[in-house]
């Protein structure tokens, strides 16, 4: 299915002049060699773009298919300075060896031969008698190699004011090549994609550019499918044996593939993977709003989320397929880790749901909040109290592309994410809007029925979970502390949460003995306070007095995580109140009823 929605991108990408021909891709070109109409003379032109210049380097599609092996065989008109002028690679002190000077040599003699091939059968073409004339007369021994170049820069040949490797008759040149390279053992059979009798491939002949899948190693070409060892293929059968593809369908759709991968526009890369999109159809953007979220679109996912509740029927409305493709790298291979083909009905659905399922209210802001999917993954990991940030790469492994899944399939958060998320807000002190968000994720209780609810995005007085009121009953307290002993260094919360959100019982009830003295003091200075946070303490325990065990002793972990989402909420709240009672224009004598704070950390 994966190959045939590649087809189907690669005829659309065809259509609209997107896809380089076949067996090419975009490359550099550092030089440019410059064949004057008579062949007789040429210039070799530098090209480089300065290192850090905004400067776009010159680039074209030029001849490609994965080589490999001691002999690897040259390009067609674009190859590497060591191809084109025998210029040999030089070792890591700059000395360059006798058989490294041997090997640069062969390769050049190579890419001449071809060359000279190729213009010997397309005479009729001014370029081509060109590239005759060039190299009949020596003239790669005439060029004056610059000390600058080196072996691995790009050189291209231009003729009579043209690319000599664009030139029509120069791509079929170089795809018969591929051809005879890439199918000399496959046979003919019928190709498992297109369904029809051909000429199949016995390896795929292009390979997913190298530093296209986000690697910790270096960086390499990979292979979709390789089948090299007897013991990887059915029945020990090695490559395409097993996968039948013909040559015309191996080649478009790693063509249409490697143009996505290389699309900032359809592509999303994490640490170790990279998701590439696409749609049956021209459609607006979606993928982005999920990284972007502004508040017209979301808040368009969410009204269309509203309207129909149900993904069956929210697909009906529009069939237009999407489809998204995960890749990973296992050395030189590139590992499928997820595929999903959806209608674009249901995946507004899902992504309504998304933003629906995470947002948060923001009391300091007073405002909802809709969270960036990399800054949710990002909170997932440490946060750096001197610096004032999360640390990158802290968060597990994965759990960037486990979260991206679960936003395209209203599927739940990763089953992972919760007590590590747990264990973070407990060793960092630091509880904020992203926390939050995955919180409400991970304690969602079916994220797939869209008749069940998950926690509220603020603060919900009809929650009677003992983790939330003891959550709340803490943020209270933390607040009479606060308000109480307004230049206090070391509060409650920086003693006593990661304890509290274990084992309440013991911390709470001594707080609450604590907290009496503070709340003496602000009914004696502070009246407004104290009633209101007095009034507030004593309707968050006898919530609590209405258990039968009274306060637990022991939270378990979806309890703890209650105990942080009420907190949280209960501190938002109570600075939104703060808010408000600020611009109602109360009085500066810092009488404020609410006694609002700017959290744990």
């Amino acid at each position: 299915m994966l190959l045939h929605r590649l087809i189907e991108f690669a005829a659309r990408a065809e259509n609209e002049e997107r896809l380089p021909p076949a067996y090419y891709r975009p490359k550099n070109i550092q030089w440019v060699l410059l064949l004057e109409a008579d062949g007789a003379t040429a210039s070799l032109i530098d090209q480089r773009v300065a290192k850090g210049s905004s400067e776009e380097p010159l680039r074209t599609n030029a001849p490609y298919a994965y080589r490999s092996g001691r002999t690897p065989p040259p390009y067609l008109c674009v190859d590497t300075a060591e191809y084109v002028l025998a210029v040999p690679k030089a070792t890591s002190d700059g000395t360059v060896s006798e058989k490294a000077v041997i090997e640069a040599r062969r390769r050049r003699s190579e890419y001449e031969e071809m060359l000279l091939a190729w213009a010997e059968t397309a005479l009729d073409e001014p370029a081509a008698r060109t590239v005759q004339t060039f190299l009949t007369s020596e003239g790669l021994d005439r060029i004056q190699v610059p000390d600058t170049l080196a072996h691995s820069d790009n050189i291209a040949l231009m003729g009579h004011d043209r690319w000599i490797h664009l030139l029509p008759e120069a791509q079929e040149s170089w795809a018969a090549t591929v051809r005879a390279r890439k199918s000399a053992s496959g046979g003919t059979g019928l190709c498992l994609v297109c369904g029809r009798e051909g000429e199949l491939l016995d390896s795929i002949p292009e390979s997913l550019r190298s530093g296209s899948i986000p690697s910790a190693g270096r960086g390499r070409d990979a292979q979709l499918v390789s089948i090299n060892s007897a013991a990887q293929g059915r029945s020990s059968v090695l490559q395409l044996a097993n996968t039948p593809v013909c040559e015309r369908c191996g080649s478009r759709m790693m063509a249409a593939l490697n143009l996505l991968l290389a699309d900032r526009d359809h592509r999303r890369r994490t640490t170790d993977s990279v998701t590439v999109w696409w749609t049956r159809e021209p459609v607006d953007t979606l993928f982005e709003s999920l990284d972007d979220p502004k508040e017209e679109t979301v808040t368009r996912l969410v009204d269309s989320l509203h309207r129909d509740p149900d993904p069956v029927a929210a697909e009906r409305l529009d069939p237009n397929a999407y489809y998204a493709l995960t890749l990973g790298l296992n050395n030189a291979r590139a590992v499928i880790l997820d595929w999903l083909d959806i209608p674009v009905g249901r995946l507004r659905n899902h992504l309504g749901a998304w933003f629906e399922d995470h947002k948060v209210f923001d009391g300091w802001e007073t405002r909802y909040r809709y969270l960036p999917l990399w800054h949710l993954a990002l909170a997932a990991g440490r946060w750096d109290g001197k610096a004032g940030k999360y640390v990158s790469g802290s968060a597990p492994r994965g759990v960037e592309k486990d979260l991206l899944h679960a936003a395209l399939t209203r599927g739940p958060a990763p089953a992972r994410l919760l007590p590590h998320l747990l264990q973070r807000i407990r060793a960092d002190r630091r509880v904020d809007a992203p926390r939050t968000a995955l919180l409400r994720l991970a304690l969602h209780p079916k994220r797939r029925d869209p008749q069940v609810t998950g926690p509220a995005p603020d603060l919900d007085d009809t929650n009677r979970d003992p983790g939330y009121l003891c959550g709340r009953i803490f943020a209270v307290l933390e607040s009479i502390q606060r308000a109480a002993l307004p230049d206090i260094n070391t509060t409650i919360g920086d003693k006593y949460f990661g304890t509290a959100m274990t084992a309440p019982a013991a911390v709470l009830t001594n707080l609450r003995i604590t907290a009496n003295g503070h709340l003496k003091r602000l009914r004696r200075d502070r009246p407004g306070t104290y009633y209101a946070l007095n009034t507030r303490l004593s309707e968050a325990f006898a919530s609590l007095a209405d258990r039968t065990d009274g306060i637990p002793r022991l939270l378990n972990t979806p309890q703890q995580a209650w105990f942080v989402l009420g907190y949280e909420q209960q501190r938002a709240a109570d600075n939104a109140a703060r808010a408000a009672h600020r611009r109602q224009g109360a009085k500066p004598n810092g009488d404020d009823p609410e006694g609002g704070s700017n959290g744990v950390e």
